[in-house]
């Protein structure tokens, strides 16, 4: 007896060579716009490039890091695993790669549009505290140091109307001795320290691009103890993207404890 199978198989689809292209085009922009973002810092830092080039590049692999998010997501959504089309691993690697390049820059464009346009931001700006020792340390092409009053002082109230001094119920030289042991927990460097001024100055370098802003803290006694006021400047550039207000407000709670 002769049995007579018929078997019939799920025909496989075809790959689909467009998808493929897709796919490695937008793991290759990922990759590259990762590898240019992560390189702009330790290019400005180690002197390497200038801080234009250096945005430039956070510029460009930004966009090819969208480019490779929107490649990877449609490249995906067409090579769906298990129809027998080549590409879903490489364009979900280039979406995950694309996303990681674009946050940064992305983040910094953020900030840049809602954050007030400015560099040096003081716990008080009414009476902002003196650089001293910090103007020997810096070139012709840094920031002025001069507080620059009334206009500087309305866009720091109006994005971070947070900043005041701190007050605390202990005299001024203990104040002082609390100030100096946080700006060396901080890993700020020490410039200088004049205890019967009440005043510390310090620099502080950011960790990616290696920015340096300085800073110099005043302690005064009070009727109800002492009053810490702390100003933070950036050496170079426009805005601070709000480092220096942050690094004002870790500074004091770590102070107040």
């Amino acid at each position: 007896m002769i049995y007579e199978c018929n078997t019939y198989m799920p025909l496989r689809r075809a790959s689909n060579p467009a998808s493929h292209r897709l796919a490695r085009l937008s793991f290759v922009s990922g990759l590259g716009a990762a590898i240019i973002v992560a390189a702009a810092g330790p290019l400005f830092r180690f002197h390497k490039i200038d801080l234009p080039t250096s945005q430039l590049f956070l510029l460009y692999g930004g966009l090819a890091g969208v480019a490779a998010v929107l490649l990877g997501a449609i490249t995906a959504s067409l090579a769906r695993p298990g129809e027998g089309r080549r590409g879903f691993v490489a364009g979900c690697l280039g979406v995950l790669l694309g996303i990681a390049a674009a946050w940064m820059p992305m983040q910094w464009l953020y900030l840049s549009q809602t954050l007030p346009p400015i560099h040096d931001v003081t716990t008080d700006t009414a009476d902002a505290p003196a650089f001293v020792a910090v103007p020997r340390l810096r070139a012709a092409e840094h920031n002025a140091l001069g507080y620059e009053g009334k206009r500087i002082a309305d866009l720091q109230r109006t994005g971070y109307p947070d900043l005041k001094p701190l007050l605390l119920p202990v005299p001024a030289s203990e104040a002082f001795a609390r100030a100096e042991r946080a700006a060396a927990d901080m890993g700020w460097h020490i410039i200088e320290t004049a205890a019967g001024e009440g005043r510390i100055e310090a620099t502080a370098r950011t960790l990616w691009f290696g920015f340096e802003d300085d800073i110099v803290i005043r302690v005064r006694a009070t009727a109800a103890g002492s009053r810490i006021d702390v100003r933070s400047a950036s050496r170079l550039g426009v805005s601070d993207l709000g480092v220096n207000a942050e690094r004002i407000r870790r500074f004091l709670r770590r102070v107040a404890g």
